[in-house]
């Protein structure tokens, strides 16, 4: 079996052969926020480090899922039980095995997902042995996902990102309900990919759950929420994240995780209570990021969605300008194509703006320079 070269292996040969301008380099390529730790998640680590001599258990510790329990009912005011919560190991693991949990049984399986979209799905498609319905984000349907009626016919899990990588873009809540009308209606999954629901600017974005909520879905029948304490709390080491919803599927799912061997260390646990339960740290990211989003506007002149802390910027050619930006100005970032397929992606490139304020400004500005120099071609 092989699989897609990762965005940022192509992004490495893409920039072999070049040499990059005698600047100080800013890579704005990963979503990865370069912010400290918050000392209070660090502590806890520290306090608990002893804890390694134990075996963690498959399921978490229940301190841990009534820290997310408690998360969950602050952030969206939604009540969950024991049993319509998973703690998985961070969120990319739970996102490359659940779509095979849930397709093993299927005798031609089906997956849809958004185009662009974080090639872990597509990895997850590929085990699966998976039929893919891809469904394309461009400015003209607002960056949003839609599948045909007889797509809908013969889907059977569905992958929803929403607020979206690459984009920012993020799904209103009526059309969350419309999803899960759909996914009762034509009885296929929803695996709904959270993991940037505490980064925007003033509104937060809408969950899944609480879309269940709202068209009587109270058993969240079929839909399931991933979320990731990475992004909200500047800590994507801690690798603690979840799944939330249809408690007949995650009750199997558990089981199936015993096997898979993704238990999250009790230190790991102890620190993560800590970041599920501040939100304050959240509020204080979500400001500078708000700066950022702000010189962006300012400096690049173009149309930034509220959401995430990437820029989905049009620069006609994502390959050339990521070349020139590179060996100009000695910034980074990621060409549209390399997260799509088909052709989707191509013309934006990705910037993600996780640095402080200061940072970001000084490489807007380079970009600028680059962004108004090739538009004029």
């Amino acid at each position: 079996m092989e699989f897609e070269k990762y965005p940022f292996e192509k992004l490495r040969a893409l920039f072999a052969p070049l040499s990059p301008a005698p600047l100080s380099p800013i890579a704005l390529t990963i979503g990865e926020p370069q912010f400290s730790t918050p000392k209070a998640i660090c502590d806890a680590l520290v306090a608990n480090v002893a804890k390694l001599n134990k075996y963690p258990n498959s399921s978490g510790e229940a301190t841990l899922k009534d820290a997310v329990c408690s998360y969950v009912s602050r952030r969206y005011q939604v009540a969950l039980t024991s049993s319509e919560v998973v703690l998985t190991f961070g969120t990319r693991e739970a996102l490359f095995n659940l779509p095979q949990f849930l397709l093993f049984d299927k005798p031609n399986p089906t997956i849809a997902y958004p185009n662009p979209f974080y090639q872990i799905y597509e990895g997850a498609a590929k085990m699966a042995r998976a039929r893919v319905l891809y469904m394309p984000l461009v400015a003209e349907n607002g960056f949003s996902p839609s599948l045909s009626p007889a797509s809908l016919e013969s889907v059977d899990v569905v992958i929803l990102n929403s607020p979206n990588n690459p984009t920012g873009a993020a799904l209103s809540f009526d059309s969350l309900c419309e999803w899960v009308r759909l996914a009762l209606a034509y009885d296929f999954v929803i695996i709904s990919d959270e993991c940037y629901g505490d980064i925007y600017e003033n509104e937060p974005p809408a969950s899944i759950l609480q879309a269940c909520i709202a068209v009587g879905n109270t058993s969240f029948k079929n839909i399931l929420a991933l979320n990731s304490a990475s992004k909200r709390s500047s800590a994507p080491g801690l690798r603690s994240g979840y799944v939330a919803g249809d408690s007949e599927i995650l009750q199997h799912y558990m089981r199936y995780r015993t096997y898979v061997g993704c238990a999250v260390p009790l230190p790991l646990q102890d620190a993560a209570i800590v970041a599920w339960n501040d939100d304050v740290a959240a509020k204080e990211a979500r400001a500078i990021y708000r700066a950022n989003f702000a010189l962006a506007r300012e400096i690049l002149g173009a149309t930034i969605a509220p959401y995430t802390f990437y820029v989905w910027l049009f620069v006609g050619d994502d390959i050339a300008f990521a070349r020139e930006l590179y060996q100009t100005q000695n910034v980074s970032v990621l060409p549209g194509r390399f997260l799509g397929r088909e052709g989707s992606g191509a013309g934006f490139v990705r910037i993600a703006l996780v640095y402080d304020t200061p940072t970001c400004k000084e490489a807007l500005v380079r970009i600028a320079k680059v962004y108004e120099k090739m538009s004029k071609k």
